[in-house]
């Protein structure tokens, strides 16, 4: 029943959000933002990073201040998203989920709990190290969506990791791997994840993020 209420509220969350922005219009300013949030990507790539991001968040106050239904329409479409692939990932009601819009989470300076869990914000700062983690089961599925997002996550080598990780305006980076620029998507998967004795699946979905996955 849950997880039919959830895929319901996903689909009308999606449409609601698709049926505004069709009937919004992009103005000047709005392609202006979408200029600056692009050419702060390749600042980013070309290595001037915190540049690149002061281009990014200023084209992102141009968005949210000057299109308000282009972005209510774009975090409706992900929390839609999110419902439905949480649903997928998550057969079961027994994980942790939560949503919120802005949040800072900080796990891993102590020993913690690791679950299944969906995580969604509109804008969120995380940094979670897997090295003090104690699984509940052999093989854990972290999802983690939203608008905009700082991630830094420190995986154990001996810990078999796969990532899928799709961001529109951003990159990631999983070791030596990297991917950066616009529509990027990164799928990875450690040699040793089947035979390894711990399995996480990380689902990571932003707009505009800056991913660090390290492995140690």
């Amino acid at each position: 029943m849950e997880r039919k209420r959830n895929r319901n509220m996903g689909l009308v969350l999606i449409g609601v959000g698709i049926f505004l922005l069709a009937n919004d219009h992009l103005s000047f300013l709005t392609i202006v933002a979408l200029s600056l949030l692009i050419y702060g990507v390749y600042q980013i790539r070309a290595g001037t990073g915190r540049k690149g991001y002061v281009f990014m968040l200023i084209g992102l106050l141009l968005l949210v201040g000057g299109n308000v239904p282009l972005m209510i329409s774009i975090v409706l479409i992900s929390l839609g998203l999110f419902y439905n692939k949480t649903r997928k990932l998550h057969q079961d009601d027994n994980h942790y989920r939560k949503q919120s819009l802005i949040d800072s989470i900080r796990w891993g300076r102590e020993p913690w709990i690791l679950r299944n869990m969906s995580v969604w914000n509109v804008l969120a700062e995380i940094q979670m190290d897997l090295t003090y983690a104690i699984p509940e089961q052999k093989e854990t599925t972290i999802v983690l969506q939203g608008i905009v997002g700082d991630l830094d996550v420190i995986v154990p080598e001996d810990v078999g990791l796969s990532v899928t990780a799709s961001v529109f305006i951003g990159q990631t980076s999983i070791g030596y791997d990297k991917e950066a620029g616009v529509m990027n998507r990164l799928v990875w998967q450690s040699p040793n994840y089947w035979t390894a004795d711990r399995q996480v699946k990380l689902e990571l979905s932003y707009v505009v993020a800056d991913v660090d996955i390290k492995i140690v």
